[in-house]
C-alpha cells in the first residue's frame, strides 16, 4: 500500500473510545453511520476521526465486514484532501468504489455502502473531467447509489449533499437541456438537496462549501454574495474532528481565492 501522507495537524484531536462514544450522534451526523458494537470497529473510528487516516483505513479492513465503511470513509478523504499525486489519488477512489459495491450486494439495505460507492465514484469522476465521466456512464452509477443512500436514510445529509453537488455539476459541464433529458439532473433539486442537507446538519462545513460551489455553477456570479457568507460560514466553524478541519481549511481556501 505505501506510506500514506498525513494530516497536516496530527495531534489537533485526541479523542478516545468514549469521547467517540459520547459524541458520535454530531460526528456522524453527516453520514448517519450507527455506533457499531464491535471494539475493534469503534477503534478503527477512532483514528479516523483523530486524522490517522492510513492507520483507521487499515484497521477497519482487519475488522472484517463490520469495518468496511470505516475503512472506506479513510481511504476516500485521505484520496480526497491528502493524496498528491493524481495517478494513485485515481486509483484509491476506484478501490473504494469497487470494495463498496460489493460491500452494497452483500448487505443491499446499508446507506453508507450506496454511499461511499458514489462518492468514490464521484470524486473519481471529477479527476478525469465530469464530462467524460457521463460518458462513461458513471453519472448514473453515481446518481441511482445517491438516491438509494437517502431512501434507505433519509437523514443522510452527506448523500443530500453529493446529489445537490451531482445535478449541479452536470448541468455546469453540458447544460440544463441535455443534462436534464440525457442525465436526469435539474437546477431545482439540486437547491433542493444542498438546502435540505444543511437542514439536517447545520453545523456541516463541507454542505455549506458545497452549497456555495453549487450556486455559483447553477446561477453564475449574480450569487457570489450568498456564495462568500456560506464559505465564510464555513471558514468559522471550529472543527470536531481531523476531516472537518480538512472542510473548514477548504472553506478558507475558498475565501482566499
Amino acid at each position: 500500500m505505501g506510506q500514506w501522507t498525513a494530516f497536516p495537524r496530527l495531534g489537533e484531536f485526541r479523542h478516545d473510545a468514549a469521547g467517540v462514544t459520547r459524541q458520535w450522534a454530531r460526528l456522524h451526523a453527516g453520514d448517519a453511520e450507527p455506533l457499531p458494537a464491535d471494539p475493534r470497529v469503534l477503534e478503527a473510528w477512532v483514528l479516523f476521526h483523530n486524522g490517522a487516516f492510513q492507520q483507521a483505513h487499515e484497521a477497519g479492513l482487519a475488522a472484517g465486514e463490520a469495518g468496511v465503511t470505516v475503512a472506506n470513509k479513510a481511504c476516500c478523504i485521505h484520496a480526497n484532501y491528502l493524496e498528491k499525486k493524481e495517478k494513485a489519488r485515481l486509483e484509491l477512489l476506484l478501490e473504494c468504489a469497487g470494495r463498496a459495491a460489493r460491500q452494497a450486494a452483500a448487505h443491499p439495505g446499508d446507506a453508507n455502502a450506496w454511499y461511499w460507492q458514489a462518492y468514490a465514484l464521484g470524486r473519481y469522476s471529477q479527476g478525469i473531467s465530469v464530462a467524460k465521466a457521463l460518458a462513461q456512464g458513471l453519472g448514473s452509477k453515481v446518481k441511482d447509489a445517491l438516491e438509494r443512500a437517502i431512501a434507505l436514510q433519509p437523514r443522510h445529509a452527506d448523500a443530500h449533499v453529493a446529489l445537490g453537488a451531482f445535478h449541479a455539476e452536470v448541468i455546469d459541464k453540458v447544460g440544463s437541456l441535455i443534462g436534464g433529458m440525457t442525465h436526469g439532473a435539474s437546477k431545482e433539486t439540486g437547491l433542493q438537496m444542498f438546502r435540505r442537507a444543511l437542514q439536517l446538519h447545520p453545523e456541516s462545513p463541507i454542505a455549506l462549501v458545497e452549497y456555495a460551489n453549487g450556486l455559483l455553477m447553477l446561477e453564475g456570479d449574480e450569487r457570489m454574495e450568498e456564495a462568500t457568507r456560506l464559505y465564510e460560514q464555513a471558514a468559522a466553524i471550529e472543527p470536531l474532528d481531523a476531516m472537518e478541519r480538512l472542510d473548514v481549511e477548504l472553506a478558507r481556501a475558498e475565501l482566499a481565492a
